[in-house]
């Protein structure tokens, strides 16, 4: 299982994240910056582009937004004084957001509704341990994730929301009651009730 690389003893902040070359792709969790490279594989994008735009499909007439990395979500400690000093920023692969007041020119600043990932060899231990701790910490209200290696799809939803869901949240995000590795053909939303994936289907069309 792969880690990423990162900029080694140091902590950096938004402000710094913003000066560093274009064609690099970095994400700060508390401050440490960490690589995003190599490129997101071919199916790791087919399986990204089939979930964005079921997504996208079913969004529409609604007010929730779909993004896709890169990126920038912002997630600092409220109030913010100042966007250069945040110091956790992420890429997530698929971000539902449905509090238009979030989105920003420079991403998303404060927790999408919906964080999706898509397991590779050099970034699963960090979606699998800090990132979703991260997103626990900051309310997102649900995250999935879609290991291709295993070939299933896990989702997990904040339990007992609190009234400042979206910023910080004493809920923990949790797997549905009878979830089983083995049992669940079908990934179903709690955040976008409703929507669904055939989980075999979306593997089986890989290459």
């Amino acid at each position: 299982m792969g880690i990423p690389k990162k900029k080694i003893d140091q902590k950096f902040n938004y402000g710094e994240y913003c000066s560093w070359p274009e064609d690099e792709r970095w994400e700060l969790i508390n401050g440490e910056a960490y690589d995003m490279s190599p490129a997101p594989s071919s199916n790791h994008q087919r399986i990204s582009i089939r979930i964005s735009s079921s997504i996208n499909t079913w969004l529409k007439g609604k007010k929730c937004e779909i993004f896709s990395a890169p990126f920038d979500v912002l997630l600092p400690i409220f109030p913010v004084k100042d966007e250069n000093k945040i110091n956790t920023v992420v890429q997530p692969d698929i971000s539902v957001i449905c509090d238009p007041s979030k989105i920003i020119k420079k991403g998303c600043l404060g927790a999408p509704d919906l964080i999706i990932e898509i397991l590779s060899p050099s970034t699963s231990k960090k979606d699998l341990n800090e990132k979703f701790q991260l997103y626990e910490k900051h309310g997102v209200k649900e995250y999935w994730i879609v290991d291709p290696g295993n070939k299933f799809i896990q989702v997990f939803h904040m339990q007992n929301e609190g009234k400042d869901s979206g910023k910080y949240d004493d809920g923990n995000l949790v797997p549905p009651a009878d979830w089983r590795e083995d049992k669940n053909t079908v990934a179903e939303s709690v955040v976008l009730e409703g929507f669904q994936v055939d989980i075999q289907e979306l593997f089986d069309s890989l290459v």
